[in-house]
């Protein structure tokens, strides 16, 4: 058989593990401790010799079917589902970096991200950030102590798109484990495994789950790096399939010993979400591109961001590696219009912090997620003390645009 379609493999995700009774959903199984009749089976399973379930810290069946499903979505050899798409990160972080390492990040980052380095650094973790949309300068950032390179796909809000295929080059070339952040374009959209990232991460509370009723994030190991060269991974673990030492780390420190672990409630409910992906994305892309191309020009906004404008400065990039040019874009207004008073007059539009939604929100970015970075990082940051940020949603084309059009009128 071909390559199956993102939806078929989706959909049929579940029923594919042979659930019981022919379910065609993995059932949410809520249950903390699981029992052995043999009491090796629970020694097996502790020491990882043998697959199965001894306490839901650390995984259930259910939280198991969730992980086939980003798994291949992902096209990777493992994954973790986290409690959020932030736990993802700081875990992963936290479980690969020891005191003295040296992290290269891309300067766009998302601001929790930006704020939990400054945590890292206050481990004795050293940071470098860097324009990663221009290869040179990620190059010119490496230390005989690099251990690692993260960037995201688009840059939220302003939408830089850094050189993913050139940073993997350089990563392979170096022995260096890159991770992408794929959140906001999502697998549908871009196939991380082909600009060669070692660990994919995603806060599945996105467009995976969709709907705005889920947290939770993920962490896929695409197979590419070589585990055995990497010198922080413990000797304990340092057993078996070598492939599987990074994530293995991962889960044992970061789901077993700091809890950063998903409900199986949850996870069913991102699992069911996950189903309708493709679709959603086709629609949130297809308003996120008519609506920019009427906001560009709008007398009274000044400036759009957006990937799949023609003037945007990675243009080219973004149509050569991505299926679409994503949901989100921003915007500034002209001087002398005021952003909030904007966002008051939108009828349709909902006023929230989130991404991924169904539904289209907004915020004023200067003075709710990047207010804690100050003014100096907001401006090399490429965030105007204007921009409103939309994440473009499913409603119907038209409705959208006469929203926008009342409010700016």
């Amino acid at each position: 058989m071909s390559e199956q379609g993102f939806t078929t493999k989706i959909v049929h995700s579940d029923h594919l593990l042979e659930l019981e009774y022919g379910a065609i959903h993995a059932p949410i199984h809520n249950s903390v401790p699981y029992g052995f009749q043999d009491v090796q089976g629970l020694i097996d399973v502790f020491q990882g010799t043998k697959p199965g379930h001894a306490y839901a810290r650390s995984s259930t069946p259910t939280i198991d079917a969730l992980q086939h499903k980003i798994k291949q979505m992902d096209n990777g050899i493992a994954t973790l589902v986290f409690s959020c798409g932030m736990s993802a990160i700081v875990t992963t972080f936290l479980t690969l970096l020891k005191t003295g390492d040296h992290l290269i990040c891309s300067h766009y980052l998302f601001g929790n991200t930006r704020s939990m380095i400054g945590t890292l650094q206050g481990y004795g973790i050293e940071v470098t950030f860097v324009d990663s949309t221009d290869i040179e300068q990620v190059k010119a950032a490496q230390q005989p102590n690099t251990r690692m390179l993260f960037v995201e796909t688009i840059a939220n809000p302003a939408t830089q798109i850094s050189a993913l295929d050139e940073i993997g080059d350089f990563c392979e070339a170096q022995g260096l484990v890159y991770i992408v952040d794929n959140t906001l374009t999502s697998s549908y959209l871009f196939d991380a495994i082909k600009v060669k990232a070692s660990l994919i991460i995603t806060s599945l509370s996105k467009y995976v789950a969709g709907h705005g009723n889920a947290l939770g994030g993920s962490v896929t190991d695409t197979g590419l790096f070589d585990w055995q060269t990497y010198p922080n991974i413990f000797e304990a673990y340092r057993t078996g399939d070598s492939k599987m030492w990074g994530i293995g780390q991962i889960k044992k420190k970061g789901l077993r010993d700091m809890g950063a672990c998903i409900s199986s409630q949850t996870a069913h409910l991102i699992s069911v979400g996950s189903e309708t992906m493709e679709l959603r994305m086709q629609r949130q892309c297809k308003n996120a591109g008519i609506l920019a191309e009427f906001l560009a020009q709008h007398p009274k906004v000044a400036k759009v961001y957006y990937p799949g404008l023609k003037d945007h400065p990675q243009h080219q990039r973004a149509k050569r590696l991505f299926k679409h040019f994503g949901a989100m874009l921003s915007f500034d207004l002209i001087e002398g219009e005021d952003c909030c008073e904007l966002l008051n007059k939108l009828k349709l539009v909902i006023s929230a912090t989130h991404l991924g939604d169904n539904r289209t929100l907004a915020l004023p970015v200067a003075p709710t997620i990047y207010h804690e970075m100050g003014l100096e990082t907001r401006q090399k940051m490429g965030i105007s003390e204007t921009m409103v940020r939309c994440s473009i949603g499913i409603e119907n084309t038209a409705d959208l645009i006469a929203d926008f059009e009342q409010a700016l009128a």
